[in-house]
């Protein structure tokens, strides 16, 4: 029986999404991809004529745009409060594999065409900061909080929370969303009104 192309395709897409995320633009090959979704590597330009800079602007958006709605989806779904939120966005961001815009920023990006570099750098913003930045608008409107930059501060919950990921499983404390709660609580009380 032959698979169906999109089948193949979305085959190839996950495989790609999960090297790039893991490894990066330069260190995965198309072969690699190729080896893991199962097909002969010069399959990938039947999916993807474009390539490996291609695929990687596929998926790298696709990524993004789960974890924008993700967010979204997270913070709508929380109570309205602060802590509600910010715990919601870092269990979402801890059910996921790490973001390493560190890499992506760096090393990744550079690597492509900067108007696609571009627009991925725009996307990541828009998907993975905004939506922190946005919860701590609102709670600043409500006399919550108060920073005179709380982009700087969504920047630095994304970065924390983040960081949980690193943490090597012995010397997680409870486990990844206590920590991050905890987290979110010493944010908050810099930032109390």
């Amino acid at each position: 029986m032959v698979e169906p192309k999109s089948q193949s395709r979305e085959r190839v897409l996950q495989a790609a999404e999960s090297l790039f995320m893991k490894r990066g633009y330069e260190a995965v090959t198309v072969k690699d991809i190729a080896k893991a979704a199962g097909i002969h590597h010069a399959s990938i330009y039947h999916h993807i004529p474009g390539g490996k800079a291609d695929l990687f602007v596929e998926v790298t958006t696709r990524h993004l745009y789960q974890h924008q709605k993700g967010m979204r989806d997270a913070i709508v779904n929380a109570e309205d409060d602060l802590h509600s939120q910010l715990l919601a966005v870092a269990t979402w961001l801890l059910s996921q594999p790490p973001l390493d815009f560190i890499r992506l920023t760096n090393s990744d990006l550079p690597s492509i065409d900067e108007k696609a570099a571009d627009e991925i750098n725009n996307l990541a913003y828009e998907a993975v900061l905004v939506p922190i930045a946005d919860v701590l608008e609102q709670a600043c409107l409500k006399g919550v909080v108060d920073h005179p930059n709380l982009g700087n501060v969504a920047g630095a919950i994304l970065s924390s929370i983040q960081g949980l990921h690193a943490v090597p499983e012995p010397d997680v404390l409870n486990t990844r969303i206590y920590m991050a709660e905890q987290l979110i609580a010493v944010f908050i009380r810099g930032i109390a009104k």
